[in-house]
């Protein structure tokens, strides 16, 4: 479940590339081990956090309630780029003034007064949440057999470590997320308004960080699944956010920060549907502030993704 490779190169840099499975950590973990292991590496005989085991804090049991996934395998939209094993990967930068403009437009746009102050305001991952999973419908054309009840899903990757009843250690690095879904037919993120979307996503956080709801999927890993989708087929967007990690910030090898993090491509978990939002990279100063979308997709598709997440710069507040 863990595999280092570190590749130098001739001006002095080099990439540190980490496998880790997820049976082991999650993003939090592997936020905990890096830099654990630079200090192992540094000479100290321990590091600073003391990792914490202690998995028996979130064991299952054995439920006769498997987990309920809110979109049946029959009605899935598909692409007409899928199948293919002809991918491109792509890493979209989105400036800081860009994210604000839209988020304002649709604070505007919402005619709420109260979601107009900052701690009500629409926040970048539920406001990129929604433009991505647009623009990779529209790059994907999911609609274009013309079939409206066909089915298309946000499945959003939830921390829940701050809403656990019982406190995990700190240290602890086991998983502790959870998934939140969003459906629609494959029409709606095209036709409504991308406001009513940004609700939807911030209405199944909500539900995902409720200890009742957190209860179940740990549950139901101890029973065996019956329901398999095809995430080939490009109906499934699954959405990571890296930018709260620390990834860059903390891990210290003794003389120069991290400039850079990123996902493998495509099979980093064998699902072509996953997007992650990344941190801005150290070494382009444009970034700062801002955000990365990593995505891999049908290279037929990645034109037209690429076209959506540039307009991004050019939209404008609500007059």
């Amino acid at each position: 479940p863990l595999v280092f490779k570190v590749t130098k190169f001739l001006c002095g840099g080099f990439t540190l590339v980490v496998g880790l499975s997820h049976a082991v950590c999650d993003g939090t973990g592997a936020s905990q081990f890096l830099p654990a292991v630079a200090e192992l590496a540094s000479g100290k005989t321990k590091p600073s956090v003391k990792p914490v085991w202690e998995r028996e804090r979130l064991v299952g049991t054995i439920t006769t309630q498997p987990l309920q996934y809110p979109m049946g395998s029959a009605c899935v939209a598909v692409s007409p780029f899928l199948p293919t094993t002809d991918f491109s990967h792509e890493c979209s930068k989105v400036d800081s003034e860009s994210t604000a403009r839209l988020k304002m437009s649709l604070m505007e746009e919402s005619g709420n007064e109260e979601c107009m102050t900052k701690k009500k305001g629409f926040t970048t991952f539920e406001t990129l949440a929604a433009y991505i999973w647009r623009s990779r419908a529209r790059a994907l054309k999911l609609s274009y057999d013309g079939e409206t009840n066909h089915q298309t899903m946000l499945n959003i990757v939830v921390g829940v470590r701050p809403h656990l009843l019982d406190p995990l250690p700190r240290g602890y690095y086991g998983n502790t997320i959870v998934e939140a879904y969003v459906m629609l037919t494959v029409r709606e993120p095209n036709v409504r308004a991308l406001l009513e979307v940004v609700k939807l996503i911030r209405k199944s956080k909500k539900v995902a960080i409720n200890s009742n709801y957190i209860r179940h999927p740990i549950d139901s890993m101890e029973t065996p699944k019956s329901v398999k989708y095809n995430y080939e087929s490009g109906a499934i967007t699954i959405l990571m956010d890296w930018r709260h990690l620390g990834l860059l910030e903390n891990v210290d090898f003794g003389w120069k920060e991290l400039v850079n993090t990123m996902p493998s491509p495509r099979d980093i978990y064998g699902s072509m549907g996953l997007c992650t939002i990344l941190p801005p990279s150290n070494l382009d100063p444009s970034t700062s502030g801002g955000a990365r979308v990593y995505v891999s997709l049908p290279s037929s598709a990645m034109p037209k993704f690429k076209e959506e997440m540039k307009a991004l710069t050019s939209i404008k507040k609500s007059s």
